[in-house]
């Protein structure tokens, strides 16, 4: 069996990819890596707070490092913070590592680049399922998750905050990703087949932050949060 971490998110990708990646008999996933920001406390990109994360990381019963990030951090920066925390885990016996990335190739040549001047392999357990079946398997295992994040110019208000069923992906419009790939929407996984138990947590308030556009030729862009708190 290949030492294995396994790069989470958690969220819905993560606790698939997670999932089958526990199941394949090649692979001996006893690590997960999340990114931080440091500056706020919370899972990047997702903003869920560090505390639910460690109870989330409890109930699933797996060792976790995270990496912390600045509360901006440019490129060459997060490359860097990266590469440092890969090289520890290398330094430990790790040669493989797990992500639940599903068809960005860009995004797939970008971490596979980064890891092989470590000889640190890379393992896509979803690549290029179909989204729409990938989620009516996560919801068939029994897992379950809830909306924390969403991209304003796609989806409204109304979205965040919503448990991830049928229901939900029924709604979303045509030109939204089943498991929103493209960064539509982001989750945080608090039941499956991979927990131990739950992850008891309430439901906080809602709040929308606007973020300026890389390029000056385009309107800024703006996403809703909704904040979960440990129960």
């Amino acid at each position: 069996m290949t030492k294995t971490y396994f790069n989470w998110s958690t969220g819905k990708d993560s606790a698939m990819a997670l999932y089958h990646l526990l199941k394949d008999d090649e692979y001996q996933v006893d690590q997960l890596v999340t990114s931080v920001n440091a500056a706020h406390d919370r899972v990047t990109m997702h903003g869920l707070r560090r505390s639910l994360m460690e109870k989330q990381i409890n109930a699933l019963g797996i060792p976790c490092n995270t990496i912390e990030l600045p509360e901006n951090p440019d490129m060459e920066t997060y490359g860097k913070l990266m590469i440092e925390g890969v090289q520890k885990l290398k330094d430990q016996g790790y040669r493989t590592a797990g992500f639940g990335d599903i068809f960005l190739e860009d995004l797939r040549e970008y971490r596979e680049k980064q890891l092989r001047s470590l000889d640190i392999n890379c393992v896509f357990p979803l690549w290029k399922r179909d989204t729409k079946e990938l989620m009516e398997e996560f919801i068939a295992l029994g897992f379950k998750a809830i909306v924390v994040c969403i991209n304003g110019q796609l989806l409204d208000e109304s979205f965040v905050g919503r448990e991830l069923d049928a229901s939900f992906i029924k709604d979303l419009p045509d030109n939204v990703d089943p498991c929103g790939e493209n960064g539509e929407f982001h989750t945080f996984c608090y039941d499956g087949p991979i927990f131990q138990q739950p992850v008891p947590f309430e439901v906080g308030e809602k709040t929308y932050r606007e973020y300026p556009s890389p390029s000056k030729n385009e309107p800024n862009y703006g996403y809703w949060f909704c904040d979960l708190l440990p129960a």
